[in-house]
């Protein structure tokens, strides 16, 4: 945050202003493009320390085996997600306000000090925190699984279902407070736990971690083979999430943005819309819409989390096709009213319906998959889990930018422009929208077919009796 306050601030490390009513702006050079790199490297490095870390460590300081802990992880987790939604909804209208409208200086150098009064806070508070030991890698215990399995490839499984001194099961160390049991699922890294002639020595300990892995490694090891299917139908919706921070803003400065006679819009602040729409949904579908499917379902939940991150995808179709729809409208109004280069009549509300209907497509996907990666993942793989977002995030920036690259070269020709061409009047941005809406769609076919197969951990029913009582149960197969 300091680089990039210091790209705002020092004339030398970022590209010169355009000129009044020029269409011609000089770009950054090498050395100011090299700045900003280093600057997003910077940021990219803290988020990824910050992000998977910070809802793990703030469980640590709850005792998960006493009830009144318990409470207090909840308590924490409604607190977490509320303070983030309030920051980002300040964010996306103060700060790029103040961006837009006072000072690109001020507008990264507010971040900036506040970034330095939580490290200030987080170091006034180590006295008081939970420090939890680490126990090691659980990517090595990975890696011992897959190595130990494949040195037993040969190796066939006995058909008997018990494991007691047929498969290596001790006790659990460390703060792990579930033993998981044996699955037949993936039965492949089952044989990194039998007990072969040698593998234990004479306190039954294990004598070769690379040649005998415990179940509860295996299982660990399944989790996350299980999960990744499931993740990568995560990337192509969070694609089209990530498209409201780009071309929306750009569609969204050829509109009408005036809130009154005086006060515009800033383009970048629109995005709050989606926002808002999860402020008011998650509440509505907590208290009114859970409660009534728990009836019908006998789930604790009122649905599947893989239910809840299909219905996500499908609104993130629909916020992509309502886009397509209102982009040739508002391109028609612009060229019409001000040539190429016009600014459409239209208000910018024209907008809200994507917007709102990506609201609902992060409601129900995005947190459903929070939810999910914190439940499915053994608890000692906390940290894991909650990087997955973020690689989920990564992934679909990846993605987004070799579509847009795609796009580029293969549109436009013959004197025309392609779809994404900077002036966005001449484009046809519709059509981009069509091809993520039609991502989606191979994308939810392929979420379908692997959520089908998915084995969930445990599933709390309620039970007939008593709606508040509930019990877990072990699923073999799991229908979306």
């Amino acid at each position: 945050m300091l680089t990039m306050t210091l790209i705002a601030w020092i004339p030398q490390l970022h590209p010169p202003r355009c000129a009044p009513q020029s269409h011609q702006c000089t770009g950054p050079n090498k050395s100011q493009f090299a700045v900003l790199a280093l600057a997003l490297g910077f940021l990219s490095v803290g988020a990824g320390g910050i992000r998977p870390c910070s809802i793990p460590f703030g469980v640590d300081q709850f005792d998960a085996t006493t009830e009144e802990g318990r409470k207090g992880i909840n308590s924490f987790f409604n607190w977490y997600y509320t303070t983030f939604t309030v920051v980002l909804i300040i964010a996306l209208t103060l700060v790029v306000y103040i961006q837009d409208s006072v000072s690109w200086v001020w507008g990264f150098g507010i971040p900036t000090m506040l970034m330095l009064c939580s490290i200030v806070l987080f170091f006034v508070g180590t006295r008081l925190y939970v420090y939890v030991k680490p126990e090691g890698s659980v990517f090595s215990g990975i890696a011992q699984v897959i190595v130990a399995a494949y040195k037993k490839r040969k190796v066939k499984l006995p058909e008997c279902e018990d494991v007691d001194g047929v498969y290596y099961d001790p006790p659990l160390k460390g703060r792990v407070v579930k033993k998981l049991t044996l699955t037949n699922q993936l039965r492949f890294f089952n044989k990194a736990a039998l007990i072969r002639e040698g593998e234990l020595k004479p306190d039954a300990s294990n004598s070769n971690p690379w040649r005998l892995c415990s179940i509860q490694q295996v299982e660990e090891t399944k989790s996350l083979f299980k999960i990744v299917p499931i993740w990568a139908s995560g990337i192509i919706c969070f694609t089209a999430i990530t498209q409201q921070g780009t071309f929306t803003v750009s569609q969204a400065q050829k509109m009408d943005r005036h809130l009154g006679p005086k006060f515009q819009i800033p383009a970048g602040s629109l995005s709050v819309i989606s926002m808002i729409t999860i402020g008011i949904w998650l509440p509505i579908y907590d208290r009114i819409f859970v409660p009534r499917l728990r009836k019908l379902t006998r789930l604790e939940g009122g649905i599947t989390l893989l239910q809840r991150m299909g219905i996500g995808i499908v609104f993130s179709i629909l916020s992509m096709i309502a886009a397509g729809l209102v982009e040739p409208m508002r391109r028609a109004s612009a060229v019409k009213h001000g040539g190429p280069d016009g600014i459409a009549p239209l208000t910018v509300f024209w907008l809200a319906p994507q917007l709102i209907l990506m609201g609902f497509a992060e409601a129900f996907n995005i947190i459903g998959q929070i939810e999910f990666y914190n439940k499915e993942f053994p608890e000692n793989m906390s940290s894991v889990a909650n990087s997955l977002l973020s690689c989920t995030m990564a992934g679909a920036s990846y993605l987004s930018a070799a579509t847009v690259n795609v796009v580029h070269k293969t549109t436009g020709g013959h004197g025309h422009p392609d779809w994404l061409t900077k002036d966005i009047n001449a484009g046809k941005v519709e059509n981009f929208y069509y091809v993520i809406a039609g991502l989606g769609v191979l994308n939810m076919v392929y979420f379908v077919w692997v959520a089908r197969w998915y084995q969930y951990k445990t599933k709390i029913w309620i039970d007939d009796d008593d709606e508040k009582g509930g019990f877990d149960v072990e699923l073999n197969v799991v229908k979306i």
